[in-house]
């Protein structure tokens, strides 16, 4: 399993027989995604003063791209593995969407639908 955040808007636009595409596709290459041990990294940076982000679950088989776990960007995450998505991900890879919260400190972390796995 890997994750991807993105904001609930841009998933509820993939049509059901389509795929998502997220904008660092165009820009870096490919998808950022996580597992679910980094995943709070990326969301507790970038993420901090979104509001409507949900977690979606991919099966890395089911995706047509290749995947690939590179080394996160130093100095800050450097030696830290993250999947990148090398393509778009379809619709059908997506096992599940979870739900993001901000905390009441304005943190995130692992919803428990994913942490009780």
């Amino acid at each position: 399993m890997i994750l991807h955040i993105c904001s609930r808007g841009e998933w509820a636009a993939v049509p059901a027989d389509g795929a998502y595409r997220a904008p660092s596709l165009d820009d870096a290459g490919f998808i950022h995604c996580s597992d679910p041990g980094t995943v709070v990294l990326p969301a507790n940076d970038v993420y901090r003063d979104h509001t409507d982000l949900v977690l979606l679950e991919i099966d890395p088989a089911e995706v047509d791209s290749p995947v690939r776990w590179e080394d996160g960007v130093p100095p800050r995450r450097d030696g830290i593995w993250f999947p990148h998505v090398y393509g778009p991900i379809p619709r059908n890879a997506v096992v599940a969407v979870h739900d993001f919260p901000v905390e009441p400190d304005g943190s995130r972390k692992l919803p428990a639908s994913l942490s009780v796995r």
